[in-house]
């Protein structure tokens, strides 16, 4: 299925507001809260087991996140994501650090297998860890490159889902077509959240009715052309913590025009 790209998407998630229901990484948390606002969704943060369910009927889509890993957490998620799948309400998992532990291995698998997510997205190593391949990573952080495109096919045929892998060039796969996006700065690396925030993105456009392929596509956009407004302030002399508030106030201000004139995203493979 192609991605509609020439609907706004922008302009629809901001008029239609939806909620979304986050159990995320407890560093970068208010920035994904905020990042959701911005693109104007609403944000739900909680990791109560006890509610997990509940708050979850109420949202238009659910973002989990494994960046900073609890045992009560992760049963919130699988209990969370159960209800969402019930439901038809999209899941976007981000399996951060999906190698890097045993607990993080096993945490993943469990997820995908109980959860059964909508969109996975991650970097080039967690998405070849998920799809068995040997990956490289420091941290939470991907020391792979290349072979990106087939990665993310391969997965998605197997769990039947969409999965974006991230990285200088981005890739998208919904199982029969991969899809590339280009552009953004080399700075977001540099910046804690910015994966964690596209995740966020990319749940609040699908909690808009963008189709998974769609979603994924335009959240990592957003995120890279935030990237590439936010980065002019290098070009005034200023730092890392000027480029960081930039991308909610670049975030806050695009437009769809923004985004359909870049003529960013292409087909790679059909």
């Amino acid at each position: 299925m192609a991605p509609n790209l020439n609907r706004p998407w922008l302009a629809e998630t901001r008029a239609k507001g939806p909620l979304v229901h986050h159990l995320t990484n407890l560093v970068t948390i208010n920035d994904c809260a905020n990042i959701t606002l911005c693109i104007g969704a609403s944000p739900v943060m909680s990791d109560s087991h006890e509610e997990a369910d509940q708050l979850t009927a109420l949202a238009s889509a659910l973002v989990l996140n494994m960046g900073t890993l609890n045992p009560p957490q992760v049963e919130a998620m699988v209990k969370a994501g159960k209800a969402a799948h019930e439901k038809g309400i999209p899941i976007v998992f981000d399996p951060v650090g999906a190698g890097a532990t045993p607990y993080r291995q096993q945490t993943a698998r469990r997820i995908l297998d109980e959860v059964k997510p909508t969109i996975v997205k991650g970097n080039l190593a967690e998405i070849k860890f998920l799809g068995g391949l040997t990956s490289s990573q420091k941290g939470v952080d991907s020391l792979d490159a290349g072979g990106a495109d087939q990665v993310v096919l391969a997965l998605a045929k197997e769990r039947h889902c969409v999965v974006a892998a991230t990285g200088a060039v981005d890739h998208v796969s919904d199982g029969t077509s991969v899809w590339a996006v280009t552009g953004g700065r080399a700075e977001l690396g540099r910046v804690t959240g910015t994966g964690c925030m596209t995740a966020s993105l990319i749940g609040s456009l699908a909690g808009a009715g963008a189709d998974a392929l769609t979603a994924a596509l335009v959240g990592i956009l957003v995120m890279d052309r935030a990237g590439e407004i936010s980065g002019s302030s290098f070009e005034r002399g200023l730092g890392m913590g000027h480029f960081r508030t930039g991308l909610f106030d670049a975030v806050g201000l695009l437009k769809d025009a923004d985004l359909l004139s870049a003529d960013r995203i292409r087909l790679v493979h059909a």
